[in-house]
């Protein structure tokens, strides 16, 4: 019987840097470069998409996971060594980066055009229906929160693995028709980081909510799963776990 090589280190680190790059080209580079053309609906549909072809193509690598939020509510929830969080968020973030850097140049290689906030994340003035901080607050933690846990689901030993990405990706759309109006939709502190980088001051001066409350939601899933799931459901390798 033929011995399974687990990827290595800078593989999966790799694999999270090129899937989060796929996640912010695809999910901001519908927004600024299509947004006119394909509105909230498309950009929703992109951002999901993005996320079932990622995880299918670097989910057997790393686990798919592409944001912050992900990898440090796994971590919380016992399904991620909370050794390798760096490391993976750190190439989470370098791979949005790279991707917003790449999009802008795309972006200004067009005469007039105004690239707004860059699909940055905000509240108030900065909230594509003008909705509050505490709104914004409460719908980034509830949905991370959801995102979260329909992860751990799909991803459980009772779930039918192979469908995983497909659940996630739809969840992500359903999260961004939900929230798109409200803060934009981060649900992912890379892609907030990304898109904040070339969204201008106001963009960046906001950022710290996108940071803080995605994460806070992810943790709060992972706190709530562990009591009450953790000795139902044993984990096993699939997308968006420690493989």
């Amino acid at each position: 019987m033929a011995t399974e090589i687990k990827p290595t280190t800078s593989a999966r680190i790799a694999a999270e840097a090129l899937g989060t790059f796929l996640l912010v080209f695809g999910g901001v580079g519908t927004a600024v470069l299509a947004g006119e053309h394909v509105g909230f609906y498309g950009i929703a549909l992109a951002f999901g998409l993005t996320v079932v072809v990622g995880v299918y193509a670097f989910g057997p690598v790393s686990g798919g996971h592409f944001n912050p939020a992900v990898t440090i509510g796994l971590a919380t929830a016992g399904r991620f060594a909370w050794k390798d969080v760096p490391g993976y968020v750190i190439a989470q973030i370098f791979g949005g980066a790279l991707a917003s850097t790449l999009l802008f140049i795309i972006a200004t290689n067009r005469e007039g055009v105004d690239l707004g906030n860059f699909a940055s994340n905000g509240y108030g003035e900065a909230s594509p229906d003008g909705y509050g901080l505490l709104a914004v607050i409460m719908v980034e933690v509830i949905l991370t929160a959801v995102f979260l846990f329909i992860i751990i689901g799909t991803t459980s030993s009772r779930a039918t693995v192979a469908f995983a990405p497909l659940a996630i990706g739809l969840t992500l759309t359903l999260i961004h028709l939900i929230a798109i109006p409200v803060s934009n939709t981060s649900v992912n502190p890379a892609r907030s980081i990304a898109a904040a980088i070339y969204g201008g001051g106001e963009s960046l001066m906001q950022l710290w909510v996108f940071l803080i409350f995605p994460t806070l939601g992810a943790v709060l899933a992972g706190l709530v799963f562990r009591p009450l799931l953790e000795g139902v459901q044993e984990a096993k390798s699939a997308p968006l776990e420690e493989l």
